[in-house]
């Protein structure tokens, strides 16, 4: 950054006595979470809410950040060198209304690399003060692998450092069951608490634990499972970096950017709250005694959604989400399969499901959020099986016809998904004839071209498209089921593949 040179870092001696001194006491609060993972989700989820729930008076600790991989070290020093402090840009659309906010973070007491700090990394878990173990390691993070543990060398994976971690504490307080902790693990998996359970449970063995350190993770810790949403976009561009760097009269490498919408349902007792107050700070976190119509309303409504639009939209030479929502006919489309077709085949009325949708759309069209199609797209074909297959059978199954507009997106899908292997991978057309890149389970990919082999759009034989779409929808492999069996599914999607077609 060319202004680095001339503007100096964010710093704590940068900011004014007042805000020094409101930074510094956060800073002294003693440690209530341990977080595992320095990425800007985090920092762009949890560390601002807990921020802004210590802003009110109504969060009285700190957090010690530390990174679950040799390679977050870089980060974590970024932290460590700006005194834990980052500058948090939150823009986009709420409630109609456009909103850019601009708020300094400061959350942060202690950095601490496990990887070179082993021995401080664990001191952390002999702290009283310490209640929560917040994560986010990716889905690949939060897996078991075996492993070993030598005595003051660091474990590799974070669900052995963690059990690491826990037997120092365990060990610590004697066992104590008011020592336990609280796991939050944001990892986007069903179920993130019971795996991480059940992974420091496997490692308690592999590392030769006793009975009853097992016991007492089962026992006093509560691993829950719980579920994430907000688009956190992260740094700036290079060129808008630099005229924040001008404006504001400082640089700051750890700038994070987020939309105004966020959720955190987590599967608990919300007695919780008081622990952990983020629902009394007026934020959008839901303590809840089921996870599964969250994760189904958001997997069915929100990915649902985009799944849907996304072969449709890169047939018809469509971008980005933003672009097809503004698009008045196709915007239209996918209003209506959401509110006609997919909410209603949901069933679920006392979860403020058209409300969701609106926030879903409003989302889709935020303007600092270029979302592309082609992004979407990756491994469609399984996303639509779980995404929207569901919702079209249930639909059928209730109203006794199938959806208009989830067939039309299911032909969408088929239109594209013709694909001809090539020495740069398997290609698809759109409708004008623009070659497109198809990303997905290479088993599937071939299964398709061998379906669609004898087909020539061009020649739009009626009976050999029949064929073609028969053999894609017997194919078990594929569906998990025989979707050709499903009377009229068929005859609606060569239909509405008919009059794609004579779109081109």
């Amino acid at each position: 950054m060319s202004a680095s040179t001339k503007i100096p870092r964010l710093k704590l001696n940068l900011l004014g006595s007042d805000n020094q001194r409101k930074c510094k006491e956060v800073m002294e609060r003693p440690v209530k979470v341990l977080q595992i993972g320095e990425g800007n989700f985090l920092r762009g989820f949890v560390d601002w809410m807990l921020h802004e729930s210590a802003r009110q008076g109504k969060f009285h600790g700190s957090v010690a950040v530390t990174q679950p991989r040799p390679g977050g070290k870089a980060k974590l020093e970024q932290i460590r060198d700006q005194d834990g402090l980052y500058t948090m840009i939150t823009r986009g659309l709420s409630q109609g209304k456009a909103v850019e906010r601009t708020e300094m973070i400061s959350i942060f007491s202690q950095c601490i690399n496990p990887y070179e700090e082993w021995q401080d990394f664990l001191k952390l878990a002999e702290l009283p003060s310490l209640e929560f173990v917040i994560s986010n390691t990716t889905e690949s993070g939060l897996k078991y692998t075996y492993s070993e543990y030598t005595q003051g060398e660091p474990v590799q994976s974070f669900p052995g450092k963690l059990t690491v971690f826990l037997h120092q504490r365990y060990l610590r307080f004697d066992g104590d069951p008011s020592r336990g902790l609280i796991h939050l693990p944001c990892e986007l998996l069903e179920g993130n608490g019971d795996v991480l359970r059940s992974c420091v449970l496997r490692h308690s063995e592999d590392f030769g634990y006793s009975e009853g350190f097992r016991s007492w993770i089962e026992n006093h810790n509560l691993f829950l499972n719980n579920l994430v949403d907000r688009i956190v976009t992260g740094a700036p561009t290079t060129e808008e970096a630099d005229s924040l760097t001008n404006r504001w009269g400082y640089e700051d490498r750890l700038v994070n950017t987020a939309e105004p919408y966020h959720f955190w349902a987590i599967q608990a007792d919300e007695v919780l709250d008081k622990k952990l107050p983020l629902k009394q700070a007026g934020l959008n976190v839901h303590w809840v005694k089921d996870l599964k119509p969250f994760q189904l309303r958001k997997v069915r409504i929100l990915n649902g959604a985009h799944t849907l639009m996304s072969s449709l939209g890169i047939l018809q030479g469509k971008e980005y989400v933003r672009e097809t929502m503004e698009d008045p006919e196709f915007g239209s489309w996918v209003r209506e399969a959401v509110h006609q077709e997919i909410v209603p085949a949901l069933d679920m009325p006392d979860h403020n499901l058209d409300q969701y949708a609106g926030e879903v759309f409003e989302r889709f069209l935020n303007p600092y959020i270029n979302h592309k199609l082609q992004d979407i797209a990756l491994n469609t074909v399984g996303k639509f099986k779980v995404r929207v297959l569901p919702t079209l059978l249930a639909y059928e199954q209730n109203q006794g016809t199938w959806p208009d507009r989830l067939v039309k997106g299911f032909a969408g899908l088929l239109c594209l998904y013709r694909p001809v292997n090539t020495p740069d991978g398997y290609m698809a057309q759109r409708l004008n004839g623009e070659s497109v890149l198809l990303r997905d389970d290479a088993d599937v990919l071939a299964a398709l071209a061998k379906h669609w082999d004898s087909y020539d759009p061009l020649k739009r034989d009626k009976q050999q498209l029949d064929q073609s779409v028969a053999a894609v929808l017997s194919d078990v492999s594929i569906w998990g089921e025989n979707l050709d069996d499903r009377e009229g599914l068929r005859e609606a999607l060569v239909h509405e593949i008919g009059l794609l077609e004579g779109e081109s």
